[in-house]
């Protein structure tokens, strides 16, 4: 009996994201691997995903406002009671504070807005707001914590040119402020500001995106490398397929070829004999058999080579009288019943289904005792009941001692059943002089 071809499934690339950046959509960001569903689990949405940034965002600006109203708090509560403009000024952190869980793509108007907000306080606050004419107010720190949260948003999502814009208008303000505010001259105080309100972050950002980019094309490399790998399986197997086939055609076809000219050659001799007409039918049978096994090796071997099939090149269930008269006329009767309501099956189900049945059939005229065999289909819900009874020959003794030992054409009917998820069980019946072979293949209710 001819044996199935494996079948490899080539698992589709994933889409990944392009570029040294990240995806975005909606204005959120999407990483490559945030977007990509894992294995063995469903792909996760890319909304879900932007959701969930989305809060995040709002979060930080959230916790960044609440830090820079209690700053403002506390300032304000070391001086007399706060003037209206004032208020304003707390308005406009509030504001730019708020901004911070925008799109991405405004996060330069943001920090611009950032470094103006700070700059202003600063000069209201010295300017406007002194407690006496020897006594000016300390410059106050303000919307400190936008700035840090905004100098490390334009480093992380915006690209060079308007990240380095951003970055000049940050350390602009950052140098501003005291100057403006008309606190003394600090050198040591103005390189600190300028390090840290506005260029560490930024780094920290731009490292943050550069190291999103490694990643990503960590992942991409890896995908071309396992992409290369299948491709190169999927042609060593074509290659040893094609090996296979020919090894077949020369050796197998070759034979079974002989086997039915030489029969055909005796069947015309035989024809001119006087009382050879028994002889006559097992030598048509023979050559009938020969036909069929040439017929079915060069469907393999088309499949071996890779060639399309045509249509009704594999046969099925509906072949099941053929598969019957050419084993009536080698001597063997069978009967086929149908229980149920017949249903179509996969084309490959359907093909496994008939090989089993060609395969008990041959194992009963191989061992049986003749009579009849008989052929069960059964149909429901739950699946195909494939099921052969045959009388046992006296002359099977070691299949009556061991029903469980490894038979080829057994082991065969175990594995095709085992590709579609039943079950098998053979051996002899309780009164020891009937095989049967029962075979269940579960069907998808739908």
């Amino acid at each position: 009996m001819l044996h199935d071809q494996a079948l490899w499934v080539i698992m589709v690339a994933r889409p990944r994201s392009r570029g040294p950046l990240r995806r975005r959509t909606g204005g959120v960001p999407v990483s490559g691997s945030e977007g990509r569903g894992g294995r063995g689990a469903g792909p996760v949405r890319i909304r879900d995903v932007s959701g969930s940034l989305t809060r995040q965002a709002i979060m930080i600006a959230a916790v960044t406002l609440g830090v820079d109203v209690l700053a403002f708090a506390l300032f304000m509560g070391y001086g007399p009671a706060p003037a209206v403009w004032s208020w304003a000024v707390l308005a406009a952190i509030v504001v730019v504070d708020a901004a911070l869980a925008g799109a991405p793509r405004l996060s330069g108007v943001v920090a611009v807005a950032q470094a103006a907000v700070m700059v202003a306080g600063a000069v209201l606050f010295a300017h406007a707001g002194q407690a006496g004419p020897a006594e000016p107010r300390p410059v106050p720190l303000l919307n400190r914590a936008g700035m840090l949260i905004s100098a490390y948003r334009v480093g992380a999502w915006l690209n060079r040119a308007p990240a380095v814009v951003s970055l000049l208008c940050l350390t602009a303000g950052a140098v501003m402020r005291p100057i403006l505010g008309g606190a003394p001259f600090e050198q040591g105080r103005f390189l600190l500001n300028v390090l840290g309100d506005a260029l560490l972050p930024w780094l920290v950002g731009r490292y943050t995106t550069a190291r999103r980019a490694y990643i990503a094309e960590l992942e991409q490399r890896s995908e071309r490398e396992q992409a290369e790998a299948r491709q190169a399986m999927a042609a060593a197997i074509a290659e040893e397929r094609s090996n296979i086939a020919r090894d077949l055609h020369d050796v197998i076809s070759h034979h079974v070829s002989a086997i039915g000219m030489h029969a055909g050659v005796a069947r015309m001799r035989a024809t001119t004999t006087a009382g050879a007409q028994d002889l006559t039918a097992s030598l048509t049978a023979v050559e009938t058999s020969s036909r069929a096994a040439m017929l079915d090796l060069r469907r393999l071997l088309d499949v071996l080579h890779g060639n399309p099939a045509e249509e009704d090149s594999q046969p099925g269930l509906d072949n099941l009288p053929e598969l019957l008269d050419t084993l009536c006329a080698v001597g063997l009767r069978a009967r086929v019943s149908v229980h149920g309501v017949p249903s179509r099956l996969p084309e490959s189900l359907d093909i496994a289904a008939y090989r089993v049945v060609q395969e008990t059939l041959a194992n009963a005229l191989r061992h049986g005792a003749g009579g009849v065999a008989e052929v069960e289909l059964r149909y429901d819900r739950a699946g195909l009941t494939v099921t052969t009874s045959n009388p046992l020959g006296a002359n099977a003794p070691a299949i009556r001692a061991r029903p469980d030992s490894p038979h080829r054409g057994l082991q065969g009917i175990r594995n095709r059943v085992t590709m579609f998820a039943g079950s098998a069980s053979y051996g002899p019946a309780p009164d020891g002089n009937t095989w049967i072979t029962t075979v269940t293949f579960p069907l998808d209710p739908s």
